[in-house]
């Protein structure tokens, strides 16, 4: 075939797009079970740091040993041991409709569309004494969901820190959920109140009725949509139909013996 011929230029862009696609094909498919690993690696290391005990340079093998992984059924509050932890991935199992529920935008605080019916919660162990309770949450912010954890103390009400340690919020603005000045405030602080109301709030994004100064954090200048979205997250993820149901059978004394829930 001539060099400038149609017929010729069709088959050389077809076989061009295929040897690609080939290509392509090939190293998704080998490079797969990497970004898994990885994946998985930054989720542990994440519920690590928001316990405060990693650092750089840190044996994150010995320090996961620490970590006591169980499955929660929303519905009860209660452990399932039917589902293996190990195997079990909160994030997929919202989309799965055997696995979550649907949402009415009356529940959909933190605009997530549905709701997992079952999530994996941390134990944060300490010579076999339960020191931190690190539970996922996530959200939708600004411009993207949140993905992060917040641990709390043995008494399953005291903040110990939280890590967003996924988004795509604005750089200097929403995106300073990371700032380590504005994670600290919430060291300390209590989620319900005596009477197991969720007070906890981030800024002014609840009327001031519905504010307790107490329980309420600093937002994010300039990023009030970030905040309110965090806010949001806190008011969905701790409500009764999700964690609230399983914090009410606390408490998880010092000793980690646990409670109604035999944590320990």
């Amino acid at each position: 075939m001539r060099n400038d011929s149609v017929a010729k230029t069709v088959i050389v862009i077809v076989l061009l797009c295929g040897v690609c696609s080939i290509i392509v094909s090939t190293a998704a498919v080998s490079l797969r079970p990497i970004q898994e690993a990885n994946s998985k690696a930054e989720i542990r290391r994440g519920i690590l740091e928001v316990a405060g005990l990693y650092h750089p340079g840190a044996d994150e093998s010995a320090l996961s040993k620490m970590v006591e992984d169980r499955i929660v059924d929303l519905s009860t509050g209660r452990f399932d041991d039917a589902i293996a932890a190990d195997e079990f991935d909160m994030w997929n199992a919202a989309d799965d409709p055997s696995l979550s529920r649907r949402l009415n935008r009356q529940e959909d605080l933190a605009l997530i569309g549905r709701a997992p019916r079952y999530a994996k919660v941390h134990f944060i162990r300490r010579n076999g004494r339960l020191q931190y309770i690190v539970l996922p949450i996530y959200g939708y912010g600004l411009w993207s969901t949140l993905y992060g954890f917040i641990a709390l103390e043995a008494d399953g009400n005291t903040v110990y820190g939280i890590k967003f340690h996924q988004h795509k919020e604005t750089p200097g603005l929403g995106g300073r959920v990371d700032d380590s000045s504005w994670r600290e405030q919430w060291h300390g602080k209590r989620i319900y109140d005596d009477a197991m109301r969720e007070q906890l709030t981030v800024g002014k994004c609840r009327p001031a009725g519905e504010r307790e100064q107490a329980y309420e954090l600093d937002g994010l200048s300039g990023a009030t949509l970030t905040s309110c979205g965090v806010d949001n997250i806190l008011r969905f993820w701790f409500s009764e139909d999700v964690y609230g149901r399983f914090l009410q059978l606390r408490p998880f004394d010092a000793a980690g013996t646990g409670g109604a829930n035999g944590v320990g």
